[in-house]
C-alpha cells in the first residue's frame, strides 16, 4: 500500500517550494523528507531564506489592503471556493500526510477534512461579525449618541507550523486570517511540508496574489525573521516551549501579537471515586496513545489512586496489548511510527533510564506484517509502572506511546504531583462522583481540565483552548482564534461637540475669558 501512495503522488507535489505573490522563487538549497515507516525519500523540502522571508512579508503586506476591503461576503465566497478545491483532493492529501508523518491514513484524514470545516466555519463567524457590535446605550457609554465595536484585520500574519498534524494545527491560525481579512507567510515545518504547501497552493490559485505566502525553511533562519519582521503584524507558532521562548523574544522589538501553542505534559488524575469500567479504559487509551502519542493534550502521565492501581494497570495493560502498531495504509494498524528519529531516538533512551532506575516497562501492542522495525520509527505501546514520580518520563513530555502511572495515597497529593511541572495545556479528573471531580478540577494549573475524557473532541469549540506557565500563550477556538489576527475598533459617536462631557465647562470658560491675542 505505501508503495502505491508513493506512485499515486503528483510529481509537483515531490517538492515544497516557496510561493510568493503567485510565483515560485529558484532554490537552490533541499532537504530529504523521508517516510518515517520506512526511512525512504518522500520528496524533498526547498529551504528558503531570509531574502524570500522579506519578499513574503512584502507580497502580504501589498496585497493586505485589496484583500481587506473586499465585501466580507464576497471575500468568504472567494475563501470557501478555495475550499471546494482542497476538497477535491483531499483523500490525495491526506496519503501525503501519512507518508511524511506516518500517522495512520484515518487520522490523516481527519487532518485535513477537520481544517477545511474550521475554514467554513471561521467564515460563516466573521460574516455575523461584519456590522460589529453596537453598543449603543449600555451602562458605561456615557453621553455617547452611538457605539460601535469592530474586529478588523492586522495586517501580514506569520504562521509557523509544527510537524506532527502539520495542516490542522497550522489552520488553526491560518482560517481565522484568511476569513477576518488578514494576509498570511505560511512556513511549514521542515520535517512535513508537503501536504501542507501543497494545500496551500491549491487554495492561493482561487485568491488574489499575496493573499497566501509560503516560505518552507529552517526555523532559526526563516522562523526567526518572520518572528522579528517589522512588518508583520501578528506571529502564531505551534512547537516546543524552547522555540516558542526564541518566537517571543524575537517578536518584543516590534510590539506584535504573539499566539504560542506549545509542549505539553498533560496528566489525567483518577480518584478513589472513580471505577475502573472498560468505557474509562477505552478513554485512557485513545488519550494516550492516538496519533502514536504525538498530540500536544494528550494523556502523558497517569495518576491513580492507590486503592484503585493494580486494576487499573491491568486493565489498561490487556487494552494496550491490543492496539495494532503498523504501516499507515495498513487498515489494521491503531497507530504508526514515530514521526522523527529525534523522537525515536529520544523515546528510547527515555525507556532504558526508567529501566535502568527500576522501574517496570510493559512493551505491549501487535507488531503487524506491514511494519518494517529495522527501517521505521517504530516504539511499542508501553506502559510503565513502578516509577517514581520526579523521573524524567513522568516529568518531560515524551511525545511518545508510553505511558507511566504513578499511585497517589490523598487528593492534595494528586494535585500537586498534577501541576508539579511548568507545563499547563490539558489536563483530567476521572471519578463518577462530579462534584468530587470538579473540587480537583479547580485546583488543577490548566487551560483545559476534562472530566471522564481527555482526548481529540474533548475539547468544545465554545471553550478556549491554550495553555498556562510554559504552555503558551493566547487560546484558538471561534471567536478566540480571531482575537489573535484581528484589531478591536472602537466608534464612540457624537451627535453634535458635546458641552455636556465631564471636564468641558472649565474649558468653555477658559476659552471664553482668554480671547485670542496675535503672537509676539
Amino acid at each position: 500500500m505505501t508503495n502505491d501512495a508513493h506512485a499515486r503522488l503528483r510529481d509537483e507535489w515531490r517538492l515544497a517550494a516557496p510561493l510568493i505573490d503567485g510565483f515560485t522563487p529558484e532554490v537552490t538549497e533541499t532537504l530529504v523528507v523521508t517516510n518515517p515507516a520506512t526511512g525512504a525519500q518522500v520528496g524533498r523540502v526547498a529551504l528558503a531564506d531570509v531574502r524570500h522571508a522579506d519578499e513574503a512579508v512584502a507580497a502580504a503586506v501589498r496585497a493586505f489592503p485589496g484583500w481587506r476591503d473586499i465585501p466580507t461576503t464576497e471575500r468568504g465566497a472567494m475563501v470557501l471556493a478555495a475550499v471546494d478545491a482542497v476538497e477535491a483532493i483531499a483523500d490525495e492529501l491526506a496519503a501525503l500526510i501519512s507518508l511524511e508523518v506516518g500517522k495512520v491514513l484515518h487520522e490523516a484524514q481527519g487532518d485535513v477534512r477537520g481544517s477545511l470545516a474550521m475554514v467554513r466555519g471561521m467564515v460563516q463567524l466573521v460574516a455575523e461579525l461584519e456590522a460589529g457590535e453596537d453598543r449603543t446605550g449600555l451602562p458605561g457609554t456615557g453621553q455617547a449618541s452611538f457605539v460601535r465595536l469592530r474586529h478588523v484585520p492586522v495586517g501580514a500574519v506569520a504562521v509557523i507550523g509544527p510537524w506532527n498534524t502539520p495542516i490542522f494545527l497550522t489552520f488553526n491560525a491560518i482560517a481565522p486570517a484568511l476569513a477576518a481579512g488578514a494576509t498570511l507567510v505560511v512556513k511549514p515545518a521542515v520535517e512535513a511540508p508537503l501536504a501542507l504547501t501543497a494545500m496551500l497552493r491549491a487554495m492561493a490559485e482561487h485568491l488574489p496574489d499575496g493573499v497566501i505566502n509560503v516560505v518552507p525553511g529552517r526555523g532559526s533562519v526563516v522562523g526567526q525573521h518572520l518572528a522579528e519582521h517589522p512588518d508583520v503584524r501578528a506571529v502564531s507558532f505551534t512547537g516546543s516551549t524552547g522555540t516558542g521562548r526564541r518566537i517571543a523574544a524575537a517578536a518584543a522589538a516590534n510590539i506584535k501579537k504573539v499566539a504560542l501553542e506549545l509542549g505539553g505534559n498533560d496528566p489525567a488524575v483518577v480518584l478513589e471515586s472513580a471505577e475502573i469500567t472498560d468505557s474509562l479504559i477505552a478513554e485512557l487509551v485513545a488519550g494516550c496513545f492516538a496519533m502514536t502519542g504525538q498530540i500536544c493534550f494528550n494523556i502523558k502521565r497517569i495518576y491513580v489512586h492507590r486503592s484503585r492501581h493494580d486494576e487499573l494497570v491491568e486493565k489498561l495493560s490487556a487494552a494496550v496489548s491490543r492496539i495494532v502498531v503498523g504501516d499507515a495504509f495498513d487498515p489494521d494498524a491503531h497507530i504508526g511510527p514515530l514521526a522523527t528519529r529525534d523522537g525515536y531516538d529520544n523515546a528510547l533512551r527515555l525507556l532504558d533510564e526508567a529501566r535502568a532506575a527500576g522501574a517496570v516497562v510493559r512493551e505491549l501492542g501487535i507488531r503487524a506484517d506491514s511494519a518494517d522495525w529495522t527501517a521505521g520509527n517504530y516504539i511499542a505501546p508501553t506502559v510503565v509502572t513502578g516509577i517514581a514520580a520526579d523521573h524524567e518520563l513522568v516529568l518531560d513530555e515524551q511525545f511518545a506511546p508510553i505511558i507511566p502511572i504513578v499511585p497517589f495515597d490523598t487528593d492534595e497529593e494528586a494535585i500537586v504531583e498534577a501541576n508539579r511541572t511548568e507545563f499547563g495545556l490539558a489536563s483530567s479528573i476521572w471519578s463518577q462522583d462530579l462534584r468530587h471531580a470538579e473540587a480537583v478540577a479547580r485546583r488543577i494549573e490548566a487551560g483545559n481540565t476534562f472530566i471522564n475524557a481527555h482526548r481529540l473532541g474533548a475539547s468544545v469549540p465554545l471553550v478556549p483552548f491554550g495553555g498556562v506557565k510554559q504552555s503558551g500563550l493566547g487560546r484558538t477556538h471561534l471567536l478566540y482564534s480571531l482575537e489573535h489576527v484581528t484589531d478591536e475598533h472602537g466608534i464612540v459617536g457624537f451627535s453634535h461637540p458635546a458641552a455636556q462631557l465631564p471636564g468641558i465647562t472649565r474649558w468653555q470658560t477658559v476659552l471664553a475669558d482668554h480671547p485670542a491675542k496675535e503672537n509676539v
